[in-house]
């Protein structure tokens, strides 16, 4: 029997998708390089991965680097390679110990080797992970995802694996970086920016917005509880009107 807390506990989303944005506003403002604030920003997802445990989030997927930060000055782009395999070497352990499991998304092979094979290694290490998938994109851009998608579906229909008529909106979804996982519930840009930047462009289509002005590094278990409870509060209709998902809700 469902307890009267749980019946009227708030929806909690499976799926929380972040761009973590502002760690070089907030290096500016302390006057620190840009590089300051990206290191801050590890500890930032840090605690958003761990409150998203404790909150019972099924997946979390962060927007670690763009297809587009490639644009970015040497040395910040350099350093934040480096910053990569830093944190995986570090955070792994710490995941494998709470039951959490790595996912990158993205093409890794522009990446130096080194970081390919620590990101291979993180996956494998934490693949038994029962508990909340992380999510990182890196080198990920919602436009390649979808190209690489069509591609791949693309080829099976020229090699006679697939029939055009099977090449539907669930083949494409199936095909995407992010297949087996929830599409995005809630989406959460830091930093006062009110973008998409080419992030899971097909998976969140139905996702609910959620914009702070909060930069990365300041960004604490308290802010996800607002975006949460700021989720909780909206009706997801996903086409219906607001009665029919009234009578569904109490059906």
């Amino acid at each position: 029997m469902v307890s009267a807390i749980e019946a009227t506990s708030p929806p909690v989303p499976r799926h929380v998708a972040i761009i973590m944005d502002g760690n070089g506003r907030w290096a500016r403002a302390r006057h620190l390089p840009r590089t300051a604030g990206h290191k801050r920003g590890v500890e930032a997802a840090r605690r958003a991965i761990e409150a998203c445990a404790q909150r019972g989030v099924e997946a979390l997927t962060l927007f670690a680097f763009s297809s587009e930060n490639w644009k970015r000055p040497d040395e910040e782009v350099s350093s934040l390679m480096q910053l990569f395999v830093t944190a995986l070497e570090r955070e792994v352990p710490r995941l494998m110990a709470n039951d959490i499991q790595l996912r990158f998304i993205g093409a890794r092979e522009a990446f130096p080797v080194r970081l390919q094979q620590r990101i291979a290694e993180a996956e494998t290490r934490t693949a038994g992970a029962t508990g909340l998938k992380v999510v990182v994109a890196a080198n990920y851009g919602g436009r390649w995802d979808i190209a690489q998608a069509a591609r791949h579906l693309a080829e099976r229909v020229q090699n006679g694996e697939l029939t055009l008529d099977a090449v539907t909106p669930e083949a494409l979804d199936q095909a995407l970086s992010t297949a087996g996982l929830p599409d995005p519930d809630l989406f959460i840009r830091t930093g006062g920016e009110h973008r998409m930047s080419n992030f899971l462009l097909w998976q969140m289509a139905y996702a609910e917005l959620y914009f702070t002005d909060v930069l990365w590094p300041d960004f604490e278990a308290c802010h996800l509880e607002a975006a949460i409870a700021a989720f909780s509060g909206r009706e997801r209709r996903f086409g219906m009107t607001g009665d029919q998902v009234s009578e569904a809700s109490h059906a």
